[in-house]
């Protein structure tokens, strides 16, 4: 018996709505207990090269097939999704539309149920399953009542209940906290090696991913696998950054140090990185030779929130005592984990929500009396999850919808929304229904939506959730562009590197408190605020510790004004 469990062979698959096909001659074997990641750009076939492997190709999404496509000796246009599902279970990215039980228990069990398990054997293999991933303590909770990474154990319960051979994960770390993502790429390794299972990984965060060990990268760009390699192999390649894959943020600072990255110096984590005598005097000389000047952050106070309260009607309490000013032209980053407060702190600046105690200024006027679209006029808000804004069919019509509904001129709306859609890299989709998008596509048609309004302050929820390295920085660029010009940018963020990059100012929530307002570099070097507001410490950090830099989080702020002044321009 072969020990590949996915064995996939000159596969092209066209869908019936398109005029090319989306996946090109792949060629791809993956062995029971390996660990692949597969990484590109936006629309490069991730998603669809998924769908096929776990048989929602050709049971749902109808096109052309060509080639073979082989889950357990198979081919999958010869098996029900049914039968698919025996062997390979998917954990979705929006974890909300996984869910099916009304506890935690009867999601689990789901597909026991289907299997017609008598009642006694599907309680043990439920508590037994719940136990492996550390939820059994929730078994009678609502889905809706977890944190994102209690979500992410639930759903792989779900599929590993009925012990399938492969586990595919797409963008598994795009809703979670850094503390939370890290713990869930520990799960998937002790779960492989407990399972044997295989596990195919579709994520952006490449570093954070390679904090447990893969066994290749594949790399895909329009459809075709570029790339088949170790990752010591890929990461010392410009494969991955030309085809829009951020490398992890210690190789940056060595390759702008004049360090040559090679396989052998074993670059895949900062953990395995030998970085000899040599190297490490690369490095401090870099710091020596390359002072940049800190970017200041003036203006006049544009927001202020005052010993702001708020508790949901269940009786948690979710803001306590939050004082916060934000000041004209700042670009702000909001960090923390699950559940800290900083979502709800959004919707109380933007009228969602009534704090029972405390108060919003803005320009120094209360805005108390100002109803959601009088403050909506001042505060554009991006949600995290874009599938509860969308509600126009077409693109172009979900970006134009708030300039109609304030009676703009159809030429001036025609203008604003094609710039836009440009910038967001949305203008190819223009035409096409929302439904037909990926997750990070519809996350731009929303910040679209918003940036077209043109408001004073603009505040986004996980701005970055979902997109490849060209989007992020596109897009980040964009608000960055929008932030010279003097509207404020205010980012609810997990995504260290955002912070690192583009953030004037973070401020860590804990508990629905504010326990700490500083620069990025402070915040991420604190081990304090780091533990209590579930960050995770830059690789920077670490690279910096390793090559013997005292100030390490002075080369933090190094690397980071470098960026900003010297490499992006």
């Amino acid at each position: 018996m072969s020990d590949a469990i996915l064995e996939i062979s000159h596969f092209t698959f066209q869908y019936n709505a398109q005029a090319a096909p989306t996946l090109r001659d792949i060629n791809l074997t993956v062995r029971r207990g390996e660990k692949v990641l597969i990484a590109g750009p936006s629309g490069c076939g991730k998603s669809t090269l998924i769908h096929a492997i776990n048989g929602l190709i050709p049971s749902s999404y109808h096109g052309k097939m060509e080639g073979s496509c082989k889950v357990a000796g198979k081919e999958t246009r010869e098996q029900s999704i049914f039968e698919i599902s025996r062997h390979v279970g998917t954990v979705l990215q929006d974890l909300d539309g996984q869910f099916i039980g009304l506890t935690v228990g009867e999601d689990i069990a789901f597909a026991l149920e289907n299997d017609c398990v008598e009642t006694g054997e599907m309680r043990r293999r439920v508590a037994e399953t719940a136990a492996r991933v550390g939820i059994d303590s929730h078994l009678r909770h609502a889905p809706n009542e977890l944190s994102g990474g209690q979500k992410q154990r639930v759903s792989l319960a779900g599929v590993m209940v009925d012990n399938v051979e492969l586990l595919l994960f797409d963008e598994p770390l795009a809703n979670l906290d850094p503390a939370t993502g890290k713990q869930a790429i520990e799960l998937i390794e002790e779960i492989r090696q407990q399972s044997g299972a295989a596990v195919i990984i579709v994520e952006h965060r490449l570093e954070d991913v390679l904090w447990r060990d893969v066994d290749r990268i594949v790399l895909l760009r329009d459809g075709r696998i570029l790339a088949d390699a170790p990752p010591d192999e890929l990461l010392s390649s410009p494969l991955l950054r030309d085809n829009g894959i951020r490398e992890p943020l210690y190789l940056t600072a060595l390759r702008y140090a004049g360090v040559e990255i090679t396989p052998d110096m074993a670059p895949r984590s900062i953990r395995t990185v030998e970085l000899s005598g040599e190297r490490q005097r690369k490095l401090r000389q870099w710091v020596q030779d390359t002072p940049q000047p800190r970017r200041a952050c003036g203006g006049q106070e544009l927001l202020r929130a005052e010993n702001v309260e708020f508790t949901y009607p269940s009786g948690r309490k979710a803001l306590q005592g939050v004082s916060l000013s934000v000041k004209k032209g700042e670009l702000l980053a909001i960090v923390g984990c699950n559940g800290a407060g900083k979502s709800t702190f959004a919707k109380v600046v933007c009228g969602f929500e009534t704090p029972q105690e405390g108060r919003i200024l803005f320009r120094g006027e209360d805005m108390a009396s100002l109803s959601i679209k009088e403050r909506a006029d001042r505060i554009g808000y991006v949600m995290q999850n874009p599938n509860q804004m969308i509600s126009q069919t077409r693109i172009f019509d979900e970006v134009a919808l708030g300039l109609r509904t304030r009676q703009v001129p159809e030429e001036e709306i025609k203008t604003r929304v094609e710039e836009t859609l440009r910038i967001c890299g949305l203008w190819p989709f223009r035409k096409w229904p929302v439904s037909a998008l990926s997750f990070g596509q519809k996350k731009r048609v929303t910040i679209a939506s918003i940036l077209v309004l043109e408001p004073e302050i603009i505040i986004l929820d996980e701005p970055t959730a979902g997109q490849d390295y060209r989007h992020y920085t596109d897009i980040m660029e964009f608000l960055t562009e929008l932030n010279r010009r003097g509207i404020t940018v205010v980012m609810i963020t997990h995504d260290m590197h955002l912070i690192l990059e583009y953030a004037d100012r973070a401020v860590a929530f804990s508990g629905g408190e504010i326990i700490a307002d500083d620069t990025a570099a402070h915040i991420l070097t604190n081990g304090s605020v780091i533990e209590r507001a579930s960050l995770k410490e830059t690789s920077l950090y670490d690279l910096a510790l390793r090559c013997g830099i005292a100030d390490a989080t002075g080369f933090v702020q190094h690397f980071i004004d470098y960026e900003r002044e010297v490499a992006r321009k």
